[in-house]
Parts: structure tokens; C-alpha cells; sequence
């Protein structure tokens, strides 16, 4: 099992926003967590990343114990974050932005050869190195925020609202760009609000209501639920 939690509380100024949430992230696959706003999405990320720490429970990374860990020790046993808002530089270059990704690696070789192979991946990125993160549009700075967090050489990518914001034709370009990630080796944790764009990449589902797991199986079993078709898909 590459991820593991188990039984996770975590409180902000005393409301509970995880109630003893258990879920897994088997290697090689694409997890969603479905949920409203205020469900605890993000706030699961976070936890996983180090930047909250859990009131009680355990996470469990690769075969470690992680939860108390400081996000730059988390980022070095492979978890890559993408933020909501994608949390980027914008008066740095597009270039400047990757190279914070890759902050930890010390191999000026190694971090120049995961540049070329982010510009293959990310040709637009590639035309625009030299441009500011803030004049990128919406979906560029979409695939910069996941290029950056890539630049890390993660096992596992948590990505938090990679739609949001976007127009239908680049939710459709984020969702490939997501399965080819996953088809490169890289295990994703995928928070999102878009249930289409979800369930249509992932093997399996977590539904979160206000802090606990109300459903959860593989993705091609909970569309034939009539909870999920009508909360969320409008069917």
C-alpha cells in the first residue's frame, strides 16, 4: 500500500473538520475524493503534506509512518502537492517557478534532465519559460502549478481542484494530462469538485460529507449509485 490513513481527526479552533476518516492509495492508481465545500477535501491533503497536523490517527507512506513529519521531509519521501489556487510565484518566470520544485534535489544534472522531460510533457511551458507565472492564462498556470509540483519526482501527486475556474475545454485538457501522469508511474490523489472529470479518471472514490466518508468503492461501481448520479452528476 503506498498510502495509508487511518482514522484521522483534525480540528480547527475546536470544530471538527475530519472525523475519523480511514482511506488507501494502492500504487499505480488515480483516488478521488468527491465532497462539497466544507466536506474536508483539502483538509486531507494538508494533512498528508505536513501542513496541519492531524489531532489523532496515523498516515502511513510507503511503508512510514509520516503524520508529524515537516512538509520538506514529506517532500522528500516522494508526495508532491498541488494546491487550490495553484499557490504559484507570479513575478517569477515559468522557469524560476520549476526550479523551486525542485529545491530539494541537489544533482544540478538530474534537475536539468527532469526540465526536458517536464518541457516534452508541457510544451507550452517549453514556448513560455521566460514569461511571468501572472501573465500565463488560467490553464497554463494550471499545468505549471502541476509541472512544479512534478519537478519533485514524487511517487504520489496530491492534486487539489485542478478544474477550478477553467473552462470546459481545459477541464477536458487537465483530465488527460492527469492520466498521463498516472501512465509516466506517478500515483494521484485527485480532490474535485467536477464529479465528471473525477470519476472519469479514476479507479476509485472516497465521497466526504462534512468530514466523514459517506461512500466510497471503485468508480465504475458508485456511478450506477443513484445517490452519486443525482448529487453530483446531475442524473
Amino acid at each position: 500500500m503506498l498510502l495509508e490513513i487511518k482514522d484521522l481527526w483534525v480540528r480547527y479552533e475546536g470544530a471538527e473538520v475530519l472525523k475519523g476518516i480511514s482511506c488507501t492509495v494502492e500504487e499505480g492508481t488515480i483516488v478521488t475524493f468527491l465532497g462539497s465545500n466544507g466536506a474536508g477535501k483539502s483538509t486531507t491533503l494538508r494533512a498528508i503534506c505536513g501542513l496541519k497536523a492531524p489531532d489523532s490517527g496515523e498516515i502511513w507512506f510507503n511503508g512510514e509512518r509520516i503524520d508529524g513529519n515537516s512538509p520538506q521531509n514529506i517532500i522528500k519521501q516522494g508526495i508532491g502537492h498541488v494546491l487550490e489556487g495553484r499557490a504559484l510565484f507570479p513575478y517569477m518566470t515559468v522557469l524560476e517557478n520549476l526550479k523551486v520544485g525542485a529545491f530539494l534535489q541537489k544533482d544540478r544534472q538530474k534537475v536539468d534532465q527532469i526540465l526536458k522531460e517536464i518541457f516534452a510533457h508541457f510544451p507550452i511551458l517549453n514556448e513560455r519559460q521566460k514569461q511571468h507565472a501572472r501573465t500565463l492564462s488560467g490553464g497554463e498556470q494550471q499545468m505549471l502549478a502541476i509541472a512544479r509540483a512534478l519537478m519533485g519526482s514524487p511517487k504520489l501527486l496530491l492534486l487539489d481542484e485542478p478544474s477550478l475556474g477553467l473552462s470546459p475545454l481545459m477541464v477536458r485538457v487537465i483530465g488527460r494530462i492527469v492520466q498521463e501522469i498516472h501512465q509516466r508511474g506517478v500515483s494521484v490523489l485527485l480532490v474535485e469538485q467536477n464529479a465528471r472529470l473525477a470519476l472519469g479518471v479514476a479507479q476509485s472514490c472516497y465521497v466526504l460529507e462534512t468530514g466523514s466518508i459517506a461512500l466510497c468503492g471503485e468508480t465504475k461501481d458508485l456511478l450506477d449509485k443513484d445517490q452519486i448520479r443525482k448529487a453530483y452528476l446531475g442524473l
